[in-house]
């Protein structure tokens, strides 16, 4: 069949097809002619047999092993994935030339040169969900659903070895180590750690489910038995003990991390600096008394929920406001209504904050979201999923032009969204490597044939199923959501909308804000809310101009309570006590 180069380029999707086809017929015939072939094993001693997906990650620099070193900028090394099921104890499994890779997507394109080998197991659990679909997918076991951390992953210390893409030998790998146990925190007299199994989401995922928080104290709560606290609900990715604490001066023993990201020296001294700063002033005389708390709800698709009811992940929406919250306002005296409870996170934390208010807005008084996840549709990162045809490139008839995922506050860019979306392909099919955009199709995507999530798009073509995209619309799309029912939803969100982003965000997030601020400010009643945006300031701005981003990100606690304690003087109900828990 001759196809004419207008109809090719008109259609990008096939044109990766065939390309997609091409590869593979070329890389069967080198598999057979040519190229390294990496033979996998694991002992007997570390169990009978295993699902997962199984990875092979080659690296030229020695500072850390390979399995830390797959990352969405250009500094990633390589990284090629299979799915296994059954795998035996003592069963060879290859990886050869024939298998998908990242960011070079075969190992007959790797450059020959010394390398560090290393191969790891991500262990799959069965699921027998109440929707009757059977998945298989990675159970979190306390890490926070991080694949190269998860503790009983299988993996071999790094091999040296000297690679030729031309050179057909053999090279054994033994997954000969196991990721040790995560030793779980200790209360202490302000943090107390608590874990709860979930009814509604044990029912869903067939099999006991849990939630955990990390509950931040009062000054003063055993001295005031009969005060009722107000409810600080800081939302954001797994947090291993309540972030940003810390109750004795930084350590200056400690040796120094740098941030490259923020190019400073010395980062991890400063972060203790501001974390002790915290504890002074949370104990000082003039602190709002309040419980604040970080929520852990990892589950088998990513370190956290995004705090919503969804099709593939359950009810966590429910879960955490009817279930988790009350507990723990009973278990720590809390007021338990709904005007003495406000929410504040960035990026994840900051779409889940404004989803929960939008979602749930009697149960909640005020959302601080900063640097939000794509809160509308129409600027899904760098994409309209709604108007445009491809994920991966611009819409054109003569020219296929990437669309940018990650920048810096210049513009730079470091990353496209095609490839991001390659790595997470490498790391698990079926939305199950763990990463950004595939816990975005997992909460807000329908449940397909498979049980696993529908995509958004094509992984190998960037394709936009816009059945899919419909489906996000109408259940998570929150600028959509808001403006359709804002005749019902504007008097109960008066108010208590704040949105703050940087209008140079990394991941282009300032972009959804606009659309989502142009519908605000024409709603009736008005939303008196805030949208505020940071000059050049990157992921993860939060509001305030005097600080840059390095510090003000670790003062979410700061910033948010006191603010939320003077606000909530013109929104509590009358009645409600707003003088015991100031003292």
């Amino acid at each position: 069949m001759h196809l004419k180069p207008s109809f090719l380029f008109k259609n990008t999707a096939l044109v990766s097809l065939l390309l997609l086809l091409l590869f593979a017929c070329n890389t069967s015939d080198q598999t057979q002619k040519s190229s390294p072939i990496f033979s996998i094993t694991f002992p007997r001693e570390k169990g009978e047999q295993f699902d997962g997906r199984l990875l092979l990650m080659l690296s030229n620099n020695e500072e850390r092993e390979p399995r830390y070193q797959i990352q969405d900028g250009p500094n990633t090394q390589l990284a090629f994935g299979i799915d296994v099921e059954n795998w035996k104890a003592g069963e060879v499994k290859e990886i050869d030339a024939s298998v998908f890779g990242y960011p070079m997507h075969s190992l007959a394109d790797v450059p020959a040169g010394e390398y560090y080998v290393q191969a790891l197991l991500h262990k799959y659990e069965t699921f027998n969900r109440a929707d009757g679909k059977t998945v298989k997918l990675p159970m979190d076991r306390g890490e926070g659903q991080q694949w190269n951390r998860a503790p009983g992953n299988l993996y071999n210390k790094p091999i040296k070895i000297s690679f030729d893409p031309k050179n057909r030998n053999k090279i054994s790998i033994v997954l000969d180590q196991e990721i040790e146990p995560i030793v779980p925190p200790k209360d202490t007299k302000y943090v107390k750690h608590i874990q709860i199994k979930s009814e509604r989401l044990s029912k869903f995922w067939g099999r006991d489910m849990y939630l955990g928080a990390h509950v931040l104290l009062p000054e003063g709560f055993d001295e005031h038995p009969n005060v009722k606290y107000p409810l600080a609900i800081f939302h954001g990715h797994f947090p291993y003990d309540f972030g940003g604490w810390r109750t004795e001066p930084a350590d200056t023993t400690v040796p120094c991390v740098d941030s490259e990201r923020f190019n400073l020296k010395c980062y991890n001294r400063i972060q203790d600096e501001e974390a002790y700063k915290f504890y002074k002033q949370w104990t000082g005389p003039n602190f709002p008394r309040v419980i604040a708390i970080e929520i852990q709800h990892a589950n088998p698709y990513y370190d956290d929920s995004y705090a919503v009811n969804s099709e593939n992940i359950g009810p966590y929406g429910d879960a955490i406001t009817y279930e988790l919250i009350p507990y723990i306002e009973k278990e720590f005296r809390g007021i338990g209504e709904g005007w003495a409870r406000f929410m504040y996170g960035g990026s994840t934390g900051g779409w889940e904050v404004l989803a929960a208010q939008v979602f749930y807005p009697d149960e909640y008084n005020v959302c601080y979201a900063a640097c939000p996840d794509p809160i509308d549709f129409r600027a899904y990162v760098t994409m309209n999923i709604y108007d445009e045809k491809n994920a991966y490139y611009l819409d054109s008839d003569f020219k296929k032009t990437l669309r940018p995922g990650h920048r810096n506050y210049l513009g730079h860019v470091s990353a496209m969204v095609q490839e991001m979306n390659y790595r997470e392909l490498v790391l698990g099919t079926k939305s199950r490597s763990g990463q950004q955009f595939d816990i975005w199709e997992a909460v807000y995507s329908p449940v397909g044939d498979d049980g696993y999530p529908k995509r958004i798009f094509d992984k190998i073509t960037g394709e936009i199923d816009k059945e899919v995209a419909e489906f996000w619309r109408e259940n998570y799309d929150l600028s959509y959501i808001m403006k359709r029912d804002w005749k019902t939803l504007g008097p109960k969100l008066k108010g208590k909308i704040h949105i703050y982003c940087g209008d140079m965000d990394n991941y282009y997030l300032n972009n959804a804000v606009y659309l989502t601020e142009e519908m605000l400010e024409s709603t009736d009643p008005y939303y008196d809310g805030e949208v505020d945006y940071g000059d050049r300031a990157e992921h993860c701005w939060n509001g305030d101009h005097t600080q840059p981003n390095a510090i003000s990100r670790l003062r979410y606690n700061q910033m948010f309570i006191p603010k939320w304690a003077e606000e909530v003087k013109s929104r509590a109900p009358q009645g409600a006590d707003l003088k015991s828990w100031r003292y």
